[in-house]
């Protein structure tokens, strides 16, 4: 059976995995929406997801989780911001 696993589906479950945990870790108040573990899994994730969007050349699903990805990249940079002291 994982001999007929493609690439774009095995990338493509492991960044919609990754979103899924981000989402119900912070729904079990595990992670903070806010934070940067949750930015991470989401930046992690949804570039993925476009990667295997990508190889499918799925255009919906490329913009998709492209934009994902970069609006996660902004709120890790929040995220991290917040950290800093001062």
């Amino acid at each position: 059976m994982i001999e007929n696993v493609s690439a774009s589906d095995l990338i493509g479950s492991i960044g919609v995995a990754m979103l899924l945990g981000a989402f119900a870790l912070n729904l079990l108040g595990k992670i903070p929406r806010e934070g940067v573990s949750y930015a991470l899994l989401n930046i992690i994730g949804a570039g993925l997801a476009t990667i295997a969007s990508w190889l499918i050349t799925y255009w919906p699903f490329i913009v998709l989780e492209g934009t994902w990805c970069v609006v996660s990249i902004f709120a890790l940079q929040r995220a991290l911001v917040k950290l800093q002291p001062g």
